[in-house]
């Protein structure tokens, strides 16, 4: 038998106490576990029993067979003294009376056979530990539920209160005048009605932060708000995941799945790119819609559900229903009212606000909660399209902080793309909506930066061939640029 007493190093592991006759088993046991768990031995069971009343004993691993007594009886002790220790028998024998004997009487969490493999027995007694820890968090919770009723309702309310706070309309960045502004507006109006809600607009423009502003603006609120990618899976994934399934249903359905129509029961339901779901699916999707039930897939009974459906797409649905591959009769239930979220080059005002926010987040995720912009950074924001939205955006940003030197992002961070790829605002004029603020000449003069620095981002800042374009004298460049603030950006 090991010392009794526990390595300081080790308190904090929990603790297993292995019992066999056999020495050689007890140090084989021991080295497989006590680099994850602090372990003692006992060679029977009266030492194992001084042991339980001296420890606090997560799991216990006790032989089958040993003198005098059998490892079921035992436990059965354990049981009824110790009835928080998680318990396991080793044995190298498999008759079925004892393996029943050990689960009724003794319960038993697991058998390991002898000889037992390293890699199982160490997996065995984590899930045996972890299974223990959910066990005494459960009973607290329990105990919590019928002593505090009035604390967990207050948690609650806190709870439910940040989540308003944290996606509210007002968290979804943007400058003074976007055209987003609109869009927030009309989504507020509708979301304490129980209207369907589709949301159009390119990938990565916000869609889904505006569903969940909708549904923490909505009576729903207290409800769940659960969200599906619908192009991410097959229609049987797609079917299962959504509507739930029975076990036995199908190869690999070991049992039964709530759906998320039914987890979501109450609250609201985001169906992210529904547009890319096949005909088939669009038939047994309408079908919930119109009865508000759903059949789990296997079962012989539907289920009642009360979800509000928020969808989003990038795809031209209307486009789509025309041309037969999206179903009208689907499209009328889920566009009740349809919001359109403009892609981040037809609100260029809002880049800023948007790369400010997202470097503060990125500074604290990486560990740098003092970064900055260099004065060479706007510039370059504006003058990229962003195909890819506040997505790319927040990847760009992301990557930039990660490749600076202190606590200044400079211009030379960002990736080649940003730096030398499309041109941005002034390309985007034609089909834009410019931001409602400032006054003609402020708006004119933003314009004519953004245009003047994507001249010479497409000549490297080459002057004389930016001025040559432009149909300006290398001087009326340089005073331009100057007026600007841009003339220390350039590098010739």
């Amino acid at each position: 038998m090991n010392t009794p007493g526990l390595p300081s190093s080790k308190a904090v592991l929990p603790l297993v106490l292995v019992v066999d006759d056999e020495t050689h088993s007890l140090d084989a046991i021991r080295r497989n576990l006590e680099e994850d768990f602090s372990v003692l031995t006992a060679p029977s069971t009266d030492e194992a029993r001084a042991m339980l009343e001296q420890h606090e004993i997560s799991v216990i691993l006790c032989d089958q067979r040993m003198p005098g007594t059998t490892g079921v009886k035992f436990l059965k002790e354990v049981r009824e003294q110790w009835p928080d220790t998680v318990r396991i028998i080793i044995s190298g024998y498999t008759d079925s009376r004892d393996i029943i004997a050990g689960i009724n009487e003794a319960g038993i969490y697991q058998y390991v056979p002898k000889p037992w493999l390293p890699e199982h027995l160490l997996a065995t007694v984590t899930n045996a530990v972890e299974a223990r820890t959910l066990q005494m968090q459960t009973q607290r919770l329990n105990l919590e539920l019928r002593t505090s009723a009035p604390v967990l309702r207050q948690r609650k309310q806190s709870s439910l209160a940040n989540a308003h706070a944290a996606f509210d309309f007002d968290r979804l960045v943007r400058a003074p005048g976007s055209p987003l502004d609109a869009v927030c507006e009309m989504a507020a109006r509708v979301a304490r009605y129980d209207l369907a809600v589709l949301v159009t607009g390119e990938s990565g423009t916000g869609k889904e932060l505006l569903a969940r502003a909708i549904h923490y603006a909505s009576p729903r609120s207290e409800r769940a708000f659960v969200m599906e990618n619908c192009a991410a899976m097959s229609d049987t994934l797609l079917e299962s995941e959504l509507f739930g399934h029975k076990r036995g249903s199908f190869t690999g359905a070991f049992e039964d799945h709530v759906g998320l129509f039914q987890r979501a029961d109450g609250g609201t339901i985001f169906l992210d790119e529904i547009g890319d779901t096949s005909p088939a699916f669009q038939v047994k999707l309408l079908r919930v819609l119109q009865e508000g039930e759903v059949r789990p897939v296997g079962a012989s009974r539907a289920v009642l559900v009360n979800v509000r459906v928020i969808a989003a797409t990038h795809r031209d649905l209307e486009q789509d229903v025309r041309s037969g591959r999206f179903r009208e009769d689907l499209y009328y239930r889920i566009a009740s009212i349809t919001l359109s979220v403009p892609p981040l080059r037809e609100r260029s005002a809002d880049i800023l606000p948007i790369a400010n926010m997202l470097l503060s987040l990125s500074g604290l995720e990486l560990g740098h909660p003092n970064v900055r912009f260099a004065e060479d950074v706007p510039a370059n924001l504006l003058a990229h399209s962003w195909p890819g939205n506040i997505r790319e955006l927040k990847n760009e940003i992301f990557r930039a902080v990660a490749l600076s030197d202190g606590e200044t992002v400079s211009a030379t961070s960002f990736s080649q793309r940003v730096l030398y790829g499309q041109p941005g605002k002034a390309a985007a004029l034609k089909g834009s909506s410019l931001a409602q603020a400032g006054s003609l000449q402020e708006r004119l003069d933003a314009i004519e930066a953004v245009i003047l620095r994507e001249a010479l981002l497409r000549h490297r800042w080459n002057k004389t061939h930016a001025a040559k374009e432009l149909g300006l004298s290398r001087v009326g460049l340089r005073q331009k640029l100057a007026r600007f603030g841009l003339e220390g950006q350039s590098n010739g």
